[in-house]
């Protein structure tokens, strides 16, 4: 696969700064750092955006999940991995990301779980984090970007303070 036109991210005067702009403000929410790249690989699965697929699960691995986390993020209602927080969050992100699947895309009793879990806060930051990756993937997607090398660089250039204690 061959990229139709550089990233529009990149191109676009300005676009970069505010994309990454916004997503440092939900890092620095308060949402734990594996439900927010959970999320983010789960919209990219729903999305097909290979490219974020690929770097979020570089990005969990750098954060010290557990293998058995990432591969089964995809089928994550059977999975034994991951807390109730993080289920109502994959939940969220799924009916966030398929909002044409129902009438009501976030029907009450999904909010609600969501709810239970996280403050008025850090559900801001979750919708604001499924509408970043949501662009992300659009923006990947509808301009064949190609995943490669570039992602271990990116996910090796993060923190090692993202790292679990």
């Amino acid at each position: 696969m061959q990229e139709r036109v550089k990233s529009p991210a990149l191109t676009l005067p300005g676009a970069m700064d505010a994309i990454m702009a916004l997503g440092k403000t939900v890092e620095d929410s308060g949402v734990p750092r594996a439900t927010l790249e959970l999320s983010n690989m789960r919209a990219s699965q729903i999305n097909g955006c290979s490219v974020c697929v690929d770097l979020h699960s570089r990005v969990l691995k750098k954060i010290g999940e557990k293998e058995e986390r990432i591969i089964a993020v995809g089928a994550w209602r059977d999975a034994p991995y991951y807390t109730d927080a993080e289920r109502a969050a994959l939940a969220l992100t799924e009916a966030a990301t398929r909002l044409n699947d129902r009438t009501d895309p976030v029907p009450e009793d999904i909010w609600e779980e969501a709810a239970r879990h996280y403050s008025e806060g850090a559900l801001s930051a979750l919708v604001m984090s499924i509408g970043i990756i949501n662009l992300w993937n659009r923006l990947n997607v509808a301009t064949r970007q190609v995943s490669g090398d570039w992602t271990a660089r990116y996910a090796d250039k993060l923190p090692d303070k993202l790292k679990r204690a």
